[in-house]
């Protein structure tokens, strides 16, 4: 009699096994999103040096943040007249706030950055102004 339900006893076990493993997954998954930070950084540029600002980012530094462990989550300019022209708005997620000065201290030092923003500023500095704000989500934001 119980080798005829020996399949259904092994099966049982197995998702058994699985569904305890999949939920110990899902708790740390929702544990690490709890623990995530994101970063907004606003970028003022001088007077007519955000086409160059959006070079860089677009062809160097969106993956070198990625290299170092950074989620670049959105990249935005204003449509308001007095900023639309000079400004840099984007969204950055780190594991940790200690996570992101990490990056950012190891993206300073990237050989390919040192030599991406020295290319980029040749002819003129970009940059006049950085803002940089960190948040959590609250309990009912759907991104977390």
């Amino acid at each position: 009699m119980l080798r005829r339900w020996t399949p259904f006893l092994v099966l049982g076990g197995l998702a058994t096994t699985f569904f305890v493993g999949w939920q110990s997954g899902a708790a740390h998954a929702e544990n690490e999103a709890k623990s995530r930070v994101f970063e907004l950084r606003t970028y003022t540029t001088l007077e007519g040096r955000l086409p160059a600002l959006n070079a860089r980012f677009r062809d160097h530094t969106v993956a070198l943040f990625e290299k170092h462990g950074m989620t670049n989550v959105i990249y935005l300019t204003p449509m308001d007249d007095a900023k639309k022209d000079n400004t840099l708005v984007y969204l950055l997620a780190h594991d940790s706030r200690d996570a992101a000065k990490a990056s950012f201290q190891a993206f300073g030092q990237d050989p390919e950055w040192k030599a991406a923003r020295e290319a980029s500023e040749a002819d003129c500095k970009i940059v006049s102004k950085v803002e940089s704000v960190f948040f959590t989500p609250t309990d009912y934001s759907p991104m977390k």
